[in-house]
C-alpha cells in the first residue's frame, strides 16, 4: 500500500537501501513525501512533473503555477486565480484538471517525443492489429470479443476519452478531504464563516484538480492503450492503442514494430473481453475505490487551527498549511480490506490477461516471450501507470501478485481447461482470494461451487408440470371463490 495517498504527491522510487534511503531522501527534499502532500512541484512552470528538490514549485507553489511571474504571465496568472476562487462545482476542478493535462501533453514527454494526430495509416493499422488479435483469442478464451471497434488515440484524445473514469475514480476520495474542510467549524459558526468556507472549497477543487490533471497529462505520455492499469478508463467497446507510445515503447526492443503492435492489441482486446462480458467487475473494482474513500480520515485538529487563522487576503497561507501534512489518513481496517480487495482483483484481470495473451501468441510470435517479459518488468519497475494510481487513491499494484496470477489462471488451464478457467469469472465469489494466490495448487484442486447447476436445478424445478397444476388449481380455486362471494353478495 502506497505512504502516499490521493493528492499527496507521487510516491518517490523505492531507494536500493530501504528505510535508510527514504529517511535521506525526505531531508534532502527529493521526491514528494508528507512534507508536500498535493504535490505542486509538478504544476506547470515547475520543470516537469513532481518538481524537484530545487524547482521553482518546490516551495512556492503559486510560483509554479503563474511561473515567473513577469509581465507577460501577470494575465494569465490572474485568470487562472480566478478560475480557482469561483469554481462552485464538485470536490475537483475538472476543467481546470482537463486543461492541465492538456497542457502537459503539449509539451511533450520526458523523451523528447511530441503529440500528434493520428493519421490513416496508423489508424488502419491499428484496427487490422485488433481485428487480428480478436481471431487469436478466440483460441485461447471461451468469452466472445468485447470490442465493437478499434480507434487509434492521439495522447490528447486518450486524456478527453478516459476523464470521465478518472472523474468516477477519484471524486469519492476527493470528496471526503473535501468535506472535512467544511466541517471543522462548529455548526452555529458555518453560516457567518460561509464566504471562508466556499473559498476554501474552491481551492481544494483547484489543487485536486491541478494535481490530477498533471498526473494525467504524464500518464498520456506513458500508456499504450485504455487498459494499461487494469481498469476499464476508456468508452465501453472501443479498442484503443496510442500509435505514437507504441513506437516509443517497441523502439528500443530489437523487435518488429508490427508484433509489439499486434501483441499490444492483443492485450487491449483480451481487457475488453473480459470488462464486456463480467458485467460485476467494473463496479466490483470502482466500488472498492469508493469503500477506501469512505475510510479516510483528516487531521481534523490541525485544519481547525488553520481555520482559526486563515487570512482571506492571504491564501498562500491555506498553501502552506496543506503542505505540512495537515491529510494524512489513517490505515483503517475498512481501508486496508477495500485496498485488499482492489488489489486482488486488479492482479486477478492483470494475471488472466497475461496467461490468455501468452497462449494466443507464443505459437505465432517469435517475440512473445521477450514482449511478456518486458512488459512485466515495466510493471515491476513501478512505472508510470503504476505511481499516478498510486497517487490518485492511495494503491500500488504489487508486481509479485500479478505473477502469481498468471501462474493460476495457467494452472487452471491445463487443469479444467479453457471453459472451465474462464467459468470463474461467472461470479465474484467464485474467484480466487488473496490466500489462493498464495497456494494457487491449492486452489485448482478444490471443489468449486457449481453455480450454473443450481440455476438449472432452479429452473428445471419452476418448469415441471405437477407444480404447474398445482398452481392453476390454486389460481382457479381463488376465482371460483371470488365468484361464489360475489353470488352471495347478489343474493
Amino acid at each position: 500500500m502506497s505512504d502516499t495517498p490521493f493528492g499527496f504527491g507521487l510516491p518517490p522510487e523505492e531507494p536500493d537501501d530501504g528505510d535508510e534511503g527514504k529517511k535521506k531522501d525526505q531531508q534532502s527534499g527529493g521526491g514528494q513525501g508528507p512534507a508536500n502532500p498535493f504535490g505542486f512541484g509538478g504544476l506547470p512552470g515547475a520543470g516537469g512533473f513532481g518538481g524537484g528538490p530545487g524547482g521553482p514549485g518546490a516551495d512556492n507553489p503559486f510560483a509554479a503555477m503563474f511561473g515567473s511571474l513577469n509581465p507577460n504571465d501577470l494575465g494569465a496568472a490572474f485568470q487562472q486565480l480566478g478560475q480557482m476562487l469561483s469554481y462552485e462545482g464538485g470536490p475537483v476542478n475538472w476543467d481546470m484538471a482537463k486543461q492541465i493535462a492538456r497542457q502537459t501533453v503539449s509539451q511533450g514527454s520526458p523523451d523528447g517525443t511530441k503529440d500528434a494526430s493520428v493519421g490513416p495509416a496508423d489508424r488502419k493499422s491499428v484496427e487490422e492489429a485488433v481485428r487480428l488479435a480478436d481471431l487469436w483469442l478466440d483460441d485461447a478464451t471461451s468469452l466472445p470479443s468485447g470490442a465493437t471497434s478499434a480507434v487509434a488515440w492521439s495522447r490528447a484524445e486518450w486524456v478527453e476519452a478516459t476523464l470521465p473514469a478518472w472523474k468516477e475514480l477519484v471524486d469519492p476520495v476527493a470528496e471526503r478531504v473535501g468535506t472535512a474542510m467544511g466541517d471543522v467549524l462548529p455548526e452555529e459558526m458555518q453560516a457567518m464563516a460561509g464566504p471562508l468556507i466556499g473559498m476554501m472549497r474552491s481551492m481544494g477543487g483547484a489543487m485536486f484538480g491541478t494535481q490530477i490533471g498533471q498526473a494525467v497529462g504524464v500518464l498520456a505520455g506513458e500508456v499504450v492503450g485504455s487498459s494499461d492499469i487494469g481498469l476499464p478508463l476508456g468508452p465501453a467497446g472501443k479498442a484503443a492503442l496510442l500509435p505514437v507510445n507504441v513506437e516509443t515503447f517497441g523502439k528500443d526492443l530489437s523487435v518488429p514494430q508490427e508484433e509489439v503492435r499486434l501483441y499490444l492489441a492483443l492485450r487491449e482486446a483480451a481487457h475488453q473481453r473480459l470488462f464486456a462480458h463480467v458485467p460485476w467487475l467494473r463496479s466490483h473494482l470502482f466500488g472498492a475505490v469508493d469503500g477506501y474513500a469512505r475510510g479516510i480520515k483528516v487531521d481534523t485538529a490541525k485544519l481547525e487551527d488553520v481555520v482559526g487563522q486563515f487570512d482571506p487576503q492571504n491564501p498562500e497561507q491555506l498553501q502552506e498549511a496543506l503542505q505540512q501534512g495537515m491529510f494524512q489518513p489513517e490505515d483503517t481496517p475498512e481501508q486496508k480490506a477495500a485496498l485488499a480487495r482492489l488489489e486482488t482483483a486488479l492482479a486477478l484481470v492483470e494475471g488472466w490477461v497475461d496467461a490468455v495473451v501468452h497462449a494466443a501468441a507464443k505459437p505465432r510470435l517469435s517475440s512473445a516471450d521477450a514482449l511478456r517479459e518486458t512488459l512485466r518488468r515495466r510493471r515491476a519497475s513501478g512505472g508510470p501507470a503504476e505511481q499516478t494510481f498510486a497517487t490518485l487513491i492511495g494503491l500500488e499494484l504489487r508486481p509479485r501478485r500479478l505473477r502469481d496470477a498468471s501462474r493460476l489462471w495457467a494452472s487452471l488451464t491445463d487443469a479444467r481447461g479453457v471453459d472451465g478457467r474462464d467459468g470463474l469469472w461467472a461470479h465474484p465469489d467464485m474467484l480466487p482470494t488473496a490466500s489462493d494466490l498464495d497456494d494457487p495448487d491449492g486452489f485448482v484442486h478444490r471443489e468449486q461451487i457449481d453455480f450454473s447447476e443450481l440455476d438449472k436445478m432452479l429452473g428445471e424445478a419452476a418448469d415441471k408440470p405437477d407444480l404447474k397444476k398445482k398452481d392453476e388449481s390454486a389460481a382457479e380455486g381463488e376465482g371460483e371463490g371470488e365468484d361464489k362471494n360475489k353470488g352471495d353478495d347478489a343474493g
